[in-house]
Order: C-alpha cells, then structure tokens, then sequence
C-alpha cells in the first residue's frame, strides 16, 4: 500500500505546483535578448570563505530508505482497513499477506507499514469459539500458533502457542521469540515426533530450547512424558542435530544379553558423510566371551549415471571358554556389492555387479544376523559383467564376466575369472542389406561367437590360496553357425543349419600304467592343444489351429485349441581321432581315453549320432460370455498355457532307441492367483527284476504302453482380501540378496542394524486405521495368504515311492487397525513332521512400533521382543530382547 499512497502524493505535488508549457506543430520563437553594457564587478570574492560555503552545502545524512521494498499482496474475505494516521492495514476474516518469501495466514491481520511490524492472531466464531489460527511460512519453515508478532525488516519476532516442524520433529512452545533468521528461542516446550502435536502419545518437555532451523535443536533439563505421564527417563541437556544434509557422527550400539556368549554391545559405530555421492557406515559387536564382528557398509550414486552399494562383513565367533571341551572357534566373513548402471549414461557399454560371496556358514552362524530365508538357502551367486557394442558393420558385442557359485552345504565353490564373450553379428551373403529375406539362398547366414573361460574349482578352506589358482582352467572357444530358413508347401517351416567349433585348451592329461605302483597314474600337461567338431541340424513344423463353438447365447462360446508339432533332426559324427589308448592293467588291458578329459568346453563326441526328435506344443483358450452385459465382446480365458510331448529316437542305436517321453503342463486358475505346473517321465520300455531297462517295449511285457518312471506337480496360491495377489513386491530386498525368497514362506527376516522396519503400510495409505484407533473392525479383517504344495513321485525302477510331499503356506491379517499377525509353517508328508515355522506380532504404536517374532520348533528356535520409537533421529529409543538360536560352530 506504501507505493501507492507515495505516487499519488507525487502526482499531487506535481499538478499543483508545478508550470509546464507545451508546443504542438509549429515551434515558438524565441524572445530577442538586449545586449548589456559591461559594468566592472567592484565585489571581491574571499577563496577561505568561499570553500566554507560550499561545505555546509554537503549533506552528510543519509536518505532514509523506504519501509517496503517488494509488493505486497493481501485479500481478505470480511474487509480490509487503511489507517493513514496510525500507518496500518488490517485485514479480517480468512486474511491472506504475502511479502517477498513470506506467506502469513491468519482470522485478523494488521500490518505496521510505518513501523515495518506485522500482527496476526485469531477470531472468534459465531458460538464464541476460536478460529483460523495464525499461519506462517518463510522459506520453508513453517510455524503454527495462536498469535504471531512480527517485523519483517529485523527478521525479529514474538510467538504465542507455536508449533513448528523442524525436520523429524515437532515442536510446540509456549513462547517463542525468534531473534533472527537463524536462532529462535522457546520457553516451556515440548518437542516428539508424533504426527499429532496437540495431543502426542509421548513427548519431551523442557523448560528452554535453543533452535536454529535445520541445523541444530538444543534443550535444557528434559524429561520424557508418555501419555501426559511423566517418566524417569530424562536429560540435563540434549543436543539434536536437524542438517538437511547428511553429518557424520556416532551410532549408539544396543546393550543385551546372548544365551551363549554372554552380555554384548551390537551395532555400534561412525557414520561418515563423505560427500554428496557416498558414505561409508562402520559398525561392530563385541561380546564378554571374546566374540566380535565388524560391518563396513557404502551407499553411493550419481544421477543418471549408477548407483550402488557394498557390504563387507566379518565376524570372529567364540563358543563355549577356553579349556572347555566344547570350545570352539569359527571366523566368517560376507561381501555383497551391487552397481546399476542408468540405461541413459551410456548405450553401447554396460557395466553391472551383483555379488554374494563368502564363508559358507556365514548366513547359518552370523552374530547380528536373523535372516532365515538366507540361512535356508543353500547357493551364493556373483556375477560382475561390463558389455560394451561396437557400431561396425557388422556390428559386433563383447563382453567381459566374472562369476561365481558356491554351495553352502558341500562347500564347493566354482568360478570364472573372467569369462570373454564376443560375437559379430549375422552376415547375409546372398541378399543385400536392404532386400527382403526370403527363400533358400537368401535367408542363408552365419556368425562367428567367441568364448573364453578361467574356470577354478575350489573350496572353502582353499579360497583366494596359491591352490586355488593352481588348478585353474584356461580354453576358448570358436563357432560360425551357419543356417537358413524357409518355407516349403505354403505352411510348412524348414530351419537347417551347419555349426562348426574349434576348442583350445592350454591343459590336457596323459594316462599311463605305472607297473612298480600296479596303477594308473594321470599326469597334467602344461601347452597349447585344439580340437575341432562340426555337426548338423534341421527342423519342420508348422501351426494348426482348432475351434469348437458351442454358440453365442452358451456361457462358454468356443474353445480355441493351437497345435505346433514339430520334427527335428540331428547328425554328429565320431571323432575317433582325438582318443588314444592306456594299458589298464598288468594283463596289458587297454581302455580308450581323450587328452581332452576335464576341460571347460567338454570333449569331443567318441560316439556317431543320428537322432531323430518329435515335439509337439498345446495350448487351449477360451472364449466366455462377459458378466458385464455392456461389453459386446466375449472375455477370452487360458484354460492350459502349455501342454507339451517331447520324445527322441536314436537311428544308429542297437536297442532302446526311444528316449523317454517327457510330459509337461501349466496354467493359471481363479482369476490367475492359483498357479499349476505338472510334469511326467513315461518310459515305452520294461525293466528287469534287478530294475535295469531292457529292450523290450513295457507293452510287450504285460503292462500298459508307457511306464510313469517319474512324476511331479507344483501348486502355488496368492489370495488377498484387498482382490491382489497377496504379493509384495520389495526391490533391492535384502532377504533376495542374501539368497533367499522375498516372499514369507520360509518367514520374514529380522534386520536386526535397523528394526524400525514395519509391516504396516504408511498411514496415508491405511485410511479409515487412522480415525478407527485400536478398536476391532466391524466386518472386515485386511488379510493375505500364501499356499505352496509340492509332490514328487519315484519310479525309475520299480520303487513307485512318493520322494517329496510337503506343504507351505504363509499369511498376515489385520486383528485390528493397529495389530497385525502372521505366520509361516507347513508339513513333510514323507518325513511326517512340521516344517519350518514362524509366529510374528506386531503392534502399531503410532511413533512407536512394538513386534513379537517367536520360531518354536527346529535348529532355527528362537524368539525377539522389540519395541523402539519410528523415526530415525530417536531411533536409539528402544527395548531389545531376544534368543538367538543354538548355533554349533562347523
């Protein structure tokens, strides 16, 4: 309002004071000037006095500047005020100002603009109650109370009843002054992180705090209060960081009890704040019986390049005491790392990671690890590869890969070190790039791939030893596929094609007898070897199509049934030529071998083969009439995804020349939650007494045309009371990443660095939880079930024994808005007992979370108690009590 006021006080000035003489057209003549006689000045000017006089004439003052200096917006819904004597404007129901960054909500607002002071408080109603309570916001803090007092030049306030949200926390002040843009001054607060700051389920209450917005909290005598009730717990002073930017400091460990290594600190450390684009967390446990371990974790991206994180872990695991006879000694260790690479930072080269490698036992036996998903696998994978595409014409990809797999149980581990792939693509020699690809000859192509491996197999107790790298494996690989494809008698497709391969190897084996020993002995050679092989291959097939209408005004209109048969076949020949023999014993017996035994591409073929393939794919889908009466068009449905006959019969075999015929089936039912797989060996011929296949069809031997050797079905279930699967789906899972499943079948993991972790959604997405409380539903109960069944049937020879037959089923339900239970158990039919199982409570205590996981039965018995505030910055807040299971060093 001030610069409207000043320019209509200068346009006044100007039209009553001011003269101005204007011309239009023609210009004015100018008045003629009589020349003066010139008279002699008889004044003598003094120079001292002179510059005296010019002096005064500075003026030292400086102009005082104007009380607004950017415009000001305001509206009200009842009136606004102009008060030119008192130099204010007062702004009344639902008032609005906004100056510069500030925005100032409030039932009445007057504005000083004389004394650069602002004034916003509330109003009272129609039935006398208080209203439109004052808001403000600068930048992006935001303050709440009943009366706010203002000056918008020294940044200096006064507030009454504020309440504030500085980062996690909230803050509620009986006084608040604010200094200036940095410190603010509160008097009879309270502060938690409760989302309901007038009626809190816990807070903090302090006489005093010292707040500077987004960077520090600090308080004087603090005492803790739980439902207005005042606890023991409190404080002489408390100091709270608030940086939006991550800060280094310590992290607080978790003091308990273990039921086998006595009293322990876990999870205590230094969290460094490197920079912008990583951090690194080192954390450690210690334990009275000499136990310790150490975690070393980094998180690091940069946008629209990669993202990653890396885990190294390592524990030195103590039981029983020294002198003891079941004192025992272990040290484990686990590196996971995982790189992505943005799809957008560059399109021709690629580099990823995902890598889980350790000690065997680490997952079985780790002191700060309750994850049973991961102790039940029995596998760890590693696969680091970078891919880069050269542009050529042709083009050609080459990558570079390193892997590794390891089994937990036998403790064998196989690795790549790297593995070279590279391949150029496809050449069409007889059509020009831009021609269609039709026919024999012009649909005729080849390629060349290249592979090359380090293959090691070790063990545990030999990883990363000069052993490990004896025994490794070198060889490449060449193939040029050459194939074409083409149609014959309008609906038939004819694939055929020619491979050949050139394997070099750099270790080979020599057999001798060794007479003085009465053995055969196997000596490594060290040097450069190759062999070559080529073989062929042809296909046909084609597709039939098959529907059976029942009618329009049927519920099931028609069923659509697709056959693909296909025959193939195939020729190798023998390559005798790279076998030689050894004599075996002292009689001078010979036994044939290859040099090439036990290399990383296989062996030559010793054996010709003819084989001759038979296949045939089915799928059936339906069409049904649609519930909905608006939809013109029938609804189709998947009765059967695949139902598939594979079979082969070898032309150059003597006997039994019929492969056994391999049966397989899947689809999905109830609205695709149920999924089915089924799948069966038939066998054309009998076995003997002993069990061993003779030539001799089963038909033939009084029983049916095939004979069931093997059998097995899976069945898995996902329903939901919310009409989903059931499923969650979470990225990055930690559970995944050890190895094990991201469903709770086999239960749900314990993470016990971080255990705020809940299995309620967010409270935006709960809806009706939040006005509900703790009371029990009316009708509805939120739930989720998981069902697994499994069974496998044995016939090979004659034992017709069921060898697997087990159940699993996992669920969660909502008692209550605010308690939630679920469980993971199931039973072996075959070993008759209860499988794995898992209890699992827990209560929404809105700040707090409170959970209750309890595993009754097997080597895995063990129960945790948890309850601990949500929010990271009192996350140290927390009860902790637990059994870890009976682990026996291995």
């Amino acid at each position: 309002m001030r610069p409207n006021l000043f320019h209509i006080v200068l346009s006044a000035i100007f039209l009553t004071t001011g003269c101005l003489k204007t011309s239009a057209q023609e210009t004015p003549r100018r008045p003629v000037s009589i020349p003066i006689a010139n008279q002699k000045d008889t004044v003598r000017l003094n120079p001292a006095k002179l510059a005296e006089a010019d002096t005064i004439r500075r003026d030292t003052l400086k102009k005082k500047k104007a009380g607004l200096d950017a415009i000001v917006k305001r509206t009200a819904e009842d009136y606004e005020k102009i008060d030119q004597v008192k130099k204010e404007l007062t702004l009344y129901n639902k008032a609005e100002l906004y100056y510069k960054d500030i925005e100032l909500k409030a039932g009445i607002i007057v504005m000083n603009y004389e004394k650069d002071e602002v004034f916003a408080g509330k109003i009272k109603d129609s039935v006398g109650k208080y209203s439109q309570y004052p808001y403000f916001k600068q930048g992006t803090n935001v303050v709440e109370a009943d009366s706010i007092h203002f000056n918008y030049k020294t940044k200096k306030a006064r507030v009454w009843n504020s309440r504030s949200d500085q980062g996690e926390f909230r803050v509620k002040g009986e006084i608040s002054k604010r200094e200036n843009d940095s410190v603010v001054f509160i008097k009879n607060a309270r502060f938690t992180t409760s989302k309901n700051i007038n009626d809190p389920e816990y807070y903090f209450y302090t006489d005093r705090i010292k707040l500077v917005p987004g960077k520090k909290v600090v308080t004087g005598v603090t005492n803790m209060w739980i439902a207005d009730v005042p606890t023991p717990i409190g404080l002489p002073f408390a100091f709270f960081p608030m940086s939006e930017k991550a800060e280094s400091g310590f992290i607080v460990p978790t003091f308990g009890e273990n039921n086998t290594r006595g009293y322990f600190l876990q999870n205590g450390g230094y969290y460094f704040a490197l920079s912008d684009y990583y951090d690194l967390s080192v954390t450690g446990d210690y334990f009275t019986n000499g136990s310790y371990g150490l975690r070393f974790e980094s998180s690091y991206a940069q946008r629209y390049k990669f993202n990653g994180n890396v885990n190294i872990r390592f524990e030195n695991i103590i039981e029983s005491e020294r002198g003891f006879p079941d004192y025992a000694r272990s040290r484990q260790y686990n590196i996971q790392w995982s790189h992505n690479q943005d799809a957008k930072a560059n399109p021709n080269s690629r580099f990823s990671a995902n890598v889980n490698l350790g000690s065997s036992q680490y997952f079985r036996q780790s002191l700060n690890l309750a994850n049973v998903g991961a102790s039940l696998n029995n596998t760890l994978n590693s696969s680091v590869s970078y891919s880069k595409t050269f542009n050529t014409v042709p083009q050609i990809n080459a990558s570079l890969t390193a892997t590794h797999s390891q089994n937990t149980n036998t403790e064998s581990i196989n690795m790549t070190l790297p593995t070279l792939q590279a391949s150029v693509d496809r050449i069409f020699p007889f059509a020009a790039a831009d021609a269609p690809k039709k026919g024999l000859i012009k649909n005729l192509n080849l390629q060349y791939n290249l592979r090359g491996e380090n293959r090691i197999q070790t063990t545990d107790s030999l990883f990363f030893t000069s052993e490990m790298f004896r025994d490794m494996r070198t060889g490449l690989q060449h193939s040029i596929p050459l194939s074409t494809n083409f149609k014959i008698f309008r609906y038939f497709s004819v694939t055929a094609g020619t491979n050949y391969q050139e394997t070099w190897v750099f270790n080979t084996i020599e057999r001798e007898y060794n007479a003085s020993r009465d053995e055969v002995t196997e000596r490594d050679v060290k040097g450069f070897d190759s062999f070559r092989t080529y073989n062929f291959s042809s296909s046909i097939g084609t597709t039939i199509y098959g529907t059976f209408n029942f009618g329009d005004d049927k519920k099931i209109q028609a069923i659509r049934h697709v056959i693909r048969p296909s025959v193939s076949y195939s020729y190798t020949p023998s390559f005798d030529q790279y076998y030689d023999t050894y004599q075996y014993d002292a009689s001078g017996a010979l036994r044939e071998y290859t040099r090439f035994e036990g290399g990383l591409f296989g062996v030559p073929s010793r054996g010709f083969s003819n084989n001759l393939g038979i296949a045939v794919n089915n799928t059936f889908e339906a069409k049904v009439r649609d519930k909905d009466e608006t939809k013109t068009e029938p609804k189709k449905i998947m009765l059967l995804n695949n139902l598939n006959f594979t079979t082969s019969y070898d032309l150059t075999a003597d006997s039994l020349a019929w492969a056994p015929l391999r049966v397989s089936a899947g689809t999905n039912l109830l609205k695709d939650k149920m999924n089915i797989n089924f799948a069966a060996t038939l066998d054309p011929y009998a076995v003997d007494n002993s069990g061993n296949r003779i030539d001799t069809y089963n038909i033939d031997n009084g029983g049916s045309l095939f004979r069931m050797t093997s059998a097995n079905i899976n069945i898995n279930y996902s329903v939901s009371s919310r009409g989903d699967s059931g499923e969650k789906k979470k990225e990055n899972s930690q559970t995944a990443r050890n190895g094990g499943r991201e469903d709770d079948l086999f239960g749900t993991a314990v993470d016990l660095n971080d255990q705020r972790n809940s299995m309620f959604k967010d409270d935006e997405e709960k809806g009706a939880a939040d006005k509900s409380g703790g009371t029990f539903y009316n009708a509805k109960l939120p739930w989720d079930l998981r069902f697994a069944y499994s069974l496998t049937y044995n016939n090979t020879r004659r034992e017709r024994t069921i060898t697997g037959n087990s159940i699993m089923v996992s669920g969660n339900i909502d008692i209550t808005p605010r308690w939630k239970m679920g469980f993971s158990t199931g039973y072996d039919f075959v070993q008759q007992g209860v499988t794995f199982t898992q209890l699992r409570f827990e209560r929404d205590l809105l700040s707090w979370r409170m959970d209750f996981n309890w595993i009754p039965l097997g080597t895995q018995k063990s129960w945790g108690f948890f309850i601990g505030i949500k929010s990271s910055v009192l996350s140290d807040i927390k009860w902790d009590k637990r059994q870890v299971p009976d682990r026996v060093i291995r």
